[in-house]
């Protein structure tokens, strides 16, 4: 065992769980704006949950009705242990048991490299969201 799994995870039951990685990552780490993180988005959206063996939350990621994998986060003191492969190959799982034919994602510049492993590919030109930059990324399954 890893010392961790994923699971699925409700917005409405895990909120608390969800914000408080995102809040971590995103909001005080990486200095997005409140206002951007939190979107209508979440109610209907998959995600997914690592935990520890105590428990305690450690990642998450979310997969939209649309095929798009987004809010991808995983505590830094659990970076490099596979834990942001484990989310990301079960969102895909989730996804081919829904039959997409492909999945997208809008990847930190920094991160592409670990989507490419996966087998996603650049499309497009490099953007900024919340000021950070980005890429387009797709995966066809």
């Amino acid at each position: 065992m890893n010392g961790y799994n994923v699971r699925n995870a409700s917005w409405q039951c895990d909120n608390h769980a969800l914000r408080s990685i995102r809040e971590k990552v995103f909001i005080r780490e990486q200095g997005v704006p409140v206002e951007l993180e939190w979107d209508e988005f979440d109610a209907s959206c998959i995600h997914a949950l690592a935990a520890d063996s105590a428990g305690n939350p450690i990642g998450t990621a979310r997969f939209l009705p649309v095929g798009t994998i987004g809010r991808m986060a995983v505590l830094k003191e659990w970076r490099g242990k596979g834990v942001g492969g484990a989310l990301l190959q079960w969102l895909l799982q989730e996804a081919g048991d829904r039959q997409f034919q492909q999945v997208a994602l809008n990847a930190q510049i920094y991160a592409a490299g670990f989507y490419a492993k996966f087998g996603f590919r650049i499309e497009g030109e490099k953007f900024l969201d919340a000021g950070i930059p980005h890429v387009k990324m797709v995966l066809r399954l």
